[in-house]
């Protein structure tokens, strides 16, 4: 799931963008995961953000997808911001 700013994603000179892997091996209680429901992603299963591996990835990379985006609240990517915040030992 592609989680930096869009103004970002879309600058010429920006090179990358942010991402956190998204898994259908869900463990609700991992406090650095943010579980997603298939009907709020898109995704044909159940799956979890994991926000304690947030990486960069070149825009080179990344492929047409093959059906349309979906963009999650900015509530849930809140959510998941705190989960990395956790995840760098920074409890709020």
């Amino acid at each position: 799931m592609i989680v930096s700013l869009d103004v970002r994603n879309r600058h010429d000179r920006a090179d990358t963008v942010l991402v956190v892997p998204l898994t259908t091996s869900i463990h609700k209680e991992s406090p650095t995961h943010v579980f997603l429901p298939a009907g709020e992603t898109g995704l044909q299963a159940d799956s979890a953000a994991r926000g304690e591996d947030i990486t960069a990835v070149r825009k080179r990379s990344l492929i047409e997808p093959q059906t349309r985006l979906r963009q999650i609240s900015g509530k849930r990517v809140c959510e998941l911001a705190s989960k990395v915040i956790i995840a760098m030992g920074c409890r709020p």
